[in-house]
């Protein structure tokens, strides 16, 4: 049996992480320790999980539960701190997606895994979808030959979308905007698919939607003036959980989860659109929009002996539906139809999968859904180099963020 302590004790690392342990995997995992800067949220998350003992500070945590295993489910922007901490300590690392927000942070991480030995393993559940592992195993199968360009759209509709302009998120030096925080999936995703590794990107991204875009607003929804007129009106004191986690907590750090999405401080895109080469110059189209009105991607993967077509309905009038299909053409028109049917759970049943392959030892993994941290680096840095783009309005290569002369 293995024993993990947490840094953060919000949303993610209470559904995720914490309960899980504590309930559903406890004969193969123990939860023995738990820190956030914000002890409130620590004791709930501990009371949840039947009294696991509360840490003042990360480095008591450590020299007080001596766990195998730290899971880092902190702000983004802090990820990198707990993580070389804790490999410098002596433990190996679980963190939450995206590993950092930055290159330099990135490299900071790879150099203390190369000078301690342990290791970090980041937690992209997109790759345990059933639906996204039959993609990957039909491209390994050579279902439309060698990949050439792959055009991928995902849309965040106004619950799922808003709610990042809320929180945290809606800082650049908190989550490194959309294209780090969110995309990050869905690079990794493609990286995984693939098997291959971006070289160079061009990116576009604005505030379209959100941010001082009307005038009809106030700092926050609890005081604001336009609660019975705003389609973004958020009650927090009717979310159980966000009025103990957050509401409840605010006293102790100031941290305010109910801002105005329309705020004039929010400094992250709502829509980007970005060219990005492969090796082997494959090339992807990808677009991230965060005001849709239904939530979903759609992939077109092209190959040399044919197309793909993948699609996903999270929101809307289709997001009920039991079965997803893909659809696999050949270049004689013919096409072959696949059903995979939906499981229930967190993002689609791939959480529950996901925590499998993290919590019960001796997982069989063919498709290679763990992601360790070169995984981390690639996704993060693509999004990173998207930043600088659009900052720069030029074509940024990954290895020039590593510090490295060729492609990563």
């Amino acid at each position: 049996m293995k024993s993990y302590a947490i840094v953060g004790a919000g949303a993610r690392a209470r559904y995720m992480f914490a309960k899980p342990i504590a309930f559903q995997w406890h004969a193969t995992a123990r939860l023995v320790g738990i820190y956030d800067i914000n002890s409130t949220r620590a004791n709930l998350l501990s009371q949840e999980c039947g009294g696991v003992p509360v840490y003042d500070s990360f480095d008591a945590m450590l020299s007080g539960s001596r766990p195998d295993v730290v899971i880092v489910a902190t702000v983004d922007s802090t990820h990198h701190e707990y993580i070389i901490r804790a490999l410098e300590a002596g433990f190996n690392c679980i963190t939450e997606k995206p590993m950092t927000i930055d290159a330099e942070k990135c490299r900071a991480i790879l150099e203390a895994e190369r000078r301690t030995g342990k290791k970090v393993r980041v937690t992209f559940n997109a790759r345990f979808n059933p639906y996204t592992a039959r993609i990957k195993e039909l491209l390994n199968e050579g279902a439309i030959g060698e990949v050439t360009h792959i055009h991928f759209e995902w849309n965040l509709d106004h619950s799922h979308g808003a709610d990042y302009f809320r929180r945290w998120h809606r800082r650049m030096e908190n989550s490194g905007g959309l294209l780090v925080h969110k995309s990050t999936h869905h690079f990794d995703l493609i990286n995984w698919w693939l098997g291959k590794e971006p070289e160079e990107v061009f990116a576009y991204g604005r505030r379209a939607f959100y941010g001082a875009t009307r005038e009809e607003r106030g700092e926050r929804c609890l005081t604001c003036a336009y609660q019975s007129t705003c389609e973004f009106y958020y009650d927090m004191e009717s979310d159980e959980f966000a009025n103990s986690y957050y509401l409840g907590a605010e006293q102790e750090d100031g941290y305010v989860r109910d801002q105005c999405v329309f705020g004039d401080d929010i400094t992250i895109y709502d829509s980007m659109s970005l060219n990005v080469r492969y090796e082997d110059a494959v090339t992807l189209n990808y677009s991230l929009i965060a005001y849709s009105p239904y939530e979903g991607w759609r992939a077109v993967i092209h190959g040399t002996k044919g197309r793909m077509e993948a699609e996903v309905y999270t929101s809307g009038e289709r997001a009920g539906e039991p079965f997803q299909q893909l659809h696999v053409y050949d270049h004689r028109g013919n096409v072959e139809i696949h059903r995979i049917k939906k499981l229930e759970g967190g993002h689609g049943g791939s959480d529950v999968k996901l925590q499998r392959m993290m919590f019960v030892p001796d997982q069989p993994d063919p498709l290679g859904q763990q992601a360790d941290s070169w995984a981390g680096t690639m996704s993060l840095c693509l999004g990173s180099a998207a930043n600088q783009s659009i900052a720069d309005n030029r074509p940024v290569r990954i290895g020039e963020l590593l510090g490295v002369a060729q492609s990563c």
